[in-house]
């Protein structure tokens, strides 16, 4: 009760008197003032764009296009088609068409907020890709900072749509054409099916026939290879045959050759055979008598040998003896031993040799007298020898003659055995080459009959995979390829219009405005209530009370024009005034904190305060795209609190979020009155400073 004594005190205080009532009616439609005029200019901005005025110069001559099917040709003009939609008011803003300079010229002057060039190659680069010589086409946008940043940002946006109407069109027209070629795809590939089962059915007779063929070739392959290897031992028996009588023939005329030689050397033989027989007769009985003188000198021989021997075991026995005796000594005794023996080794050798020539001449005589009678045998034959080697040169002769005739015979017929081999092997050759090639042939039509068989079933595989469209169903698939997506807007909580979305940051910010005018009026503590040393709390809440109650009027007046005035329909308007007048009273408090603190200064502060509000409250630009270190303040600042609950209070948006909103601000609320409280507390005892301000604002 004393809090709210002190509050009727002060509002008394404040309204006594004519201008300081219209002052507080001024401060009561502050805020009202300025939310209301700042969402009425901001109402529906989008929906007045027709009176910016914009630039359009069309230059396109148009284009003709081919249709592929049939040949036929058309005339398109899309930037014509652009242009009309633009005038007709579909493009936002007011265009007038106009020309290049003039649009440059108007946009460079403030006359043209923006210009949309049309470019006279636009129809032809659209329809290039029909051509298969792509060129992507294009608009020129012209804008102007200088004018205004924020339509260039439209402008850009409606060009954009723009774009994408005419991707639509070119597309759907694309689409359509491929569309229609599928048609005719399919058309053929019936055709080609058709033609493959024929080729199919064809290749199957082909293949039947090879292997026929390939039997056939096969037994005449075999019976050209047996004539061949007949023919081919044909030539080498009649070649044998013919080295064979080649060398008969020869044989037979050297052995005539011979046997005419043997017969002209024999002529004389019998004659010279007994001259042989007589003079052997004679060697032999020279020999005998040579080796009987042989004999004699090898049994002298033998007796010198034997009688050396003797010598030598005498002398042995002697000079023993003189070696006993003493007279000799063993060196000088195995001295003269060695002597004779070095001369008994010529004695041996000489006698060894005289045995051997006796031996020799032994043998000879026995041959010699062999040689004599052989010799006169010979004697006795040769007449009768040189009689058959005259008739063996004859028929040697004759024989020569004959095997010549043979081996002219032998030599014609192993030449035609070798002809006839050629040509079997030639035949053969080509017999096995003719199988190879009628196998080969009936693996390729088997080979053809499979790939054709493959072709017919790719072909009717193709055939079941291409659409065969009625001109309904192509229609529409074109018209859905040409534009494929279609957006489909789903707002949760929709706000309504542009200016019904910032009203939850400019209802916040004119209610921390009008709480920061109040102060320009409102003591925030009684300097009575603190002269009467009361208790803290009552008197901050006795300062409290009287900008809360003008607060009150503020957000009441400023909730009714935004809501009957603007036309603003609030989902939930018990809880939006709820949070409005919760938001006040925060607001008021925390002024109030700041002035009962700092004074002037705080005043200032609080100036400061909602100029960092302004940025950090996040009402146009969502508050995450605030740089650092502004972006930590958001969630410390009651204002974010404002603006973040009357969005869900007016839009319809999460109740735990308004109640984590509302209760944070109640709590800012409460730690803001306390030191308010502290801050009377602290002012009950008058210092220098408070009775001379260093600062007086």
């Amino acid at each position: 009760m004393i809090a709210i004594r002190l509050a009727v005190s002060e509002i008394r205080r404040i309204s006594a008197g004519t201008l300081p009532k219209l002052a507080i009616l001024a401060m009561a439609v502050i805020p009202s003032l300025y939310a209301g005029l700042y969402l009425f200019a901001n109402e529906d901005p989008y929906g007045e764009l027709h009176r910016v005025p914009a630039a359009l110069v069309v230059q396109d001559r148009g284009a003709t296009t081919t249709n592929a099917i049939n040949g036929t040709t058309e005339k398109v003009d899309y930037g014509g088609e652009v242009a009309e939609r633009l005038l007709r008011g579909d493009g936002g803003f007011g265009w007038v068409e106009t020309t290049e300079g003039e649009a440059e010229s108007g946009v460079r002057n403030g006359r043209y907020d923006a210009a949309l060039i049309i470019g006279p190659q636009f129809s032809e680069e659209l329809t290039s890709s029909a051509r298969f010589e792509p060129e992507r086409a294009g608009l020129t946008l012209i804008t102007n900072n200088a004018n205004n940043y924020i339509v260039t940002r439209v402008a850009e946006t409606i060009v954009g749509d723009v774009r994408d109407t005419i991707a639509t069109q070119v597309g759907t027209v694309a689409a359509s054409s491929f569309l229609d070629g599928l048609s005719v795809v399919h058309t053929d590939l019936t055709k080609g099916v058709n033609g493959a089962q024929e080729l199919v059915t064809g290749s199957s007779r082909l293949t039947s026939g090879t292997a026929e063929l390939v039997d056939g070739t096969a037994t005449l392959a075999r019976g050209a290879e047996e004539a061949a290897n007949g023919a081919a031992r044909l030539e080498s028996g009649a070649g044998e045959l013919a080295t064979g009588t080649r060398r008969i023939a020869n044989g037979a005329t050297t052995l005539s050759n011979g046997l005419e030689e043997l017969k002209r050397r024999t002529g004389s033989l019998p004659a010279d055979t007994r001259k042989l027989a007589n003079g052997a007769q004679e060697v032999a009985a020279g020999n005998a008598k040579v080796a009987a003188v042989g004999d004699d000198a090898a049994e002298v021989a033998g007796a010198v040998v034997d009688q050396f021997r003797a010598a030598r075991a005498s002398l042995d026995e002697g000079l023993d003896s003189l070696v006993e005796q003493g007279r000799m000594t063993d060196a000088e005794r195995d001295a003269l031993l060695a002597l004779f023996a070095d001369a008994e080794v010529p004695v041996d050798a000489v006698a060894a040799q005289i045995e051997s020539a006796a031996d020799r001449l032994d043998a000879l005589s026995r041959g010699s007298s062999e040689v004599a009678a052989g010799t006169e045998k010979l004697a006795g034959a040769a007449p009768v020898l040189t009689r058959g080697v005259r008739k063996a040169a004859s028929g040697g002769a004759e024989l020569a003659s004959g095997s010549a005739r043979v081996d002219r015979g032998a030599q014609t017929l192993a030449r035609g055995a070798g002809t006839l081999a050629d040509g079997t092997e030639e035949v053969a050759n080509g017999a096995e080459r003719l199988a190879t090639s009628s196998l080969a042939l009936r693996k390729g039509s088997a080979r053809l009959e499979t790939g054709t068989s493959e072709l017919r079933n790719g072909l009717q595989d193709g055939l079941r995979k291409v659409p065969d469209l009625d001109k309904t169903t192509a229609r529409d698939t074109a018209e859905t390829i040409g534009d494929p997506v279609a957006v489909k807007e789903d707002t949760l909580a929709p706000a309504g219009s542009y200016g019904a979305g910032l009203a939850p940051f400019f209802m916040s910010l004119a209610a921390w405005i009008g709480a920061y005018v109040l102060f320009l009026l409102v003591r925030p503590l009684s300097s009575r209530a603190l002269a009467a040393n009361g208790p803290a709390t009552r008197t901050a809440l006795g300062g409290w009370i009287p900008p809360a109650v003008v607060g009150l009027i503020q957000v009441a007046v400023m909730f009714t024009i935004v809501r009957f005035a603007l036309d603003i329909d609030p989902v939930y308007e018990v809880a939006t005034v709820a949070l409005l007048v919760i938001a006040s009273m925060t607001f008021v408090a925390i002024l109030q904190a700041l002035n009962a603190w700092l004074g002037e200064v705080g005043e200032f502060l609080g100036l400061v305060l909602m100029l960092v509000q302004l940025v950090t409250a996040g009402g146009t630009f969502p508050w995450e795209t605030i740089p650092e270190p502004l972006r930590s303040l958001h969630w410390l600042l009651p204002m974010s609190y404002g603006v973040n609950g009357l969005r869900q209070t007016l839009f319809g948006g999460e109740a735990w979020i308004i109640v984590r909103d509302v209760s944070v601000l109640f709590g800012v609320f409460v730690v803001a009155i306390l030191l308010t409280a502290l801050a009377a507390r602290r002012q009950k005892v008058w210092t220098p400073k408070q009775l001379q301000p260093e600062l007086v604002i």
